[in-house]
């Protein structure tokens, strides 16, 4: 009986040893890439480390520096309000390519791949592109207009106050981020039961009556992930985006200069390294205030099925 108890416990042991062993992989990369680089930098947003390396503990002085300084704040707003309308728009618009392409018409294999192909392109490749599109002088956009309508239209698309934003939001649609809400959405769709559109249809009602009432409920897990992640890549993901269309200060006066490229410009520019590290510490905490708050949101509004 003593021989089968310990038969039973070392092959319990063994496939205990087995899982961590699968495990240990994940787990080295996590604490080397992920865990220590964010201990890492909260301990040299205490410094005054510069570029060079050299470095003195300094305490709270970069996080009292920072609240004090308007280029933060205004930076900060800019982070914030980027950040909602990006998820916003791209949310919306990744929910109506999908109802069009869930629709059963010719060529929509064409379309979406004609869609999504710029969605592939590296976000730098894109930026630049719609950086000609946009330009001034020999802007295919302002060429397009001018030919329209006769005059010669000279607008500065991300440079004028008046127009940035609207320039900078359009191209958030073509992103890779937004294709692949896209076909996430996509498949939500075809997996709401056609049963409850029939039961609509007996009823009477109308396409939006059954949007509203059938299918934004059986795609709001699918909504709320999506907008989870649009808001971490426009967080995270914005300075390759905005870095080749505003350059670094963020131009018109600072409109479009979000947080990841006031880090740069303090990290590399005026090689303040310290200064840099205390303000991702709160593009990390905004970043985890964000996802909290969606979660939180999201109990009231999301449907699961049981």
């Amino acid at each position: 009986m003593e021989k089968i108890s310990s038969k039973a416990a070392k092959k319990r042991l063994a496939n205990h040893l087995t899982a961590y062993a699968f495990c240990a992989p994940w787990m080295i990369g996590f604490v080397c890439f992920t865990l220590f680089p964010i201990i890492f930098l909260f301990a040299v947003s205490l410094t005054n480390r510069k570029l060079n390396g050299v470095s003195k503990y300094i305490g709270l002085a970069n996080y009292i520096n920072m609240f004090q300084s308007s280029t933060f704040w205004n930076s900060l707003w800019v982070t914030l309000f980027f950040t909602i309308v990006m998820m916003i728009v791209t949310t919306i618009w990744a929910v109506v390519m999908a109802l069009l392409l869930n629709y059963k018409q010719k060529l929509n294999g064409l379309f979406q791949f004609c869609y999504f192909l710029p969605s592939v392109i590296p976000t730098v490749a894109l930026a630049y592109t719609f950086r000609t599109i946009f330009g001034k002088e020999a802007g295919l956009l302002n060429g397009i207009i001018s030919a329209i309508t006769g005059k010669n239209v000279m607008v500065n698309w991300l440079y004028d106050s008046r127009t940035v934003y609207v320039a900078l939001f359009f191209i958030t649609l073509f992103t890779y981020n937004t294709g692949q809400m896209m076909l996430i959405f996509r498949s939500g769709l075809n997996d709401v039961p056609r049963e409850l559109y029939e039961a609509c249809d007996i009823d009477g009602a109308n396409p939006l009556q059954k949007f509203i009432k059938i299918t934004l409920p059986m795609i709001s897990p699918i909504v709320l992930f999506n907008a989870v992640m649009g808001c971490i890549s426009a967080l995270n993901g914005s300075f390759a985006l905005l870095y080749p269309l505003t350059g670094e200060n963020g131009d018109p006066n600072g409109m479009s200069q979000v947080l990841s490229l006031l880090i740069y410009k303090e990290a590399f520019s005026n090689m303040k390294v310290g200064y840099a590290c205390a303000m991702s510490v709160i593009l990390f905490l905004i970043a985890c205030c964000f996802g909290i708050g969606i979660f939180a949101i999201s109990k009231k509004i999301v449907y699961y099925e049981t």
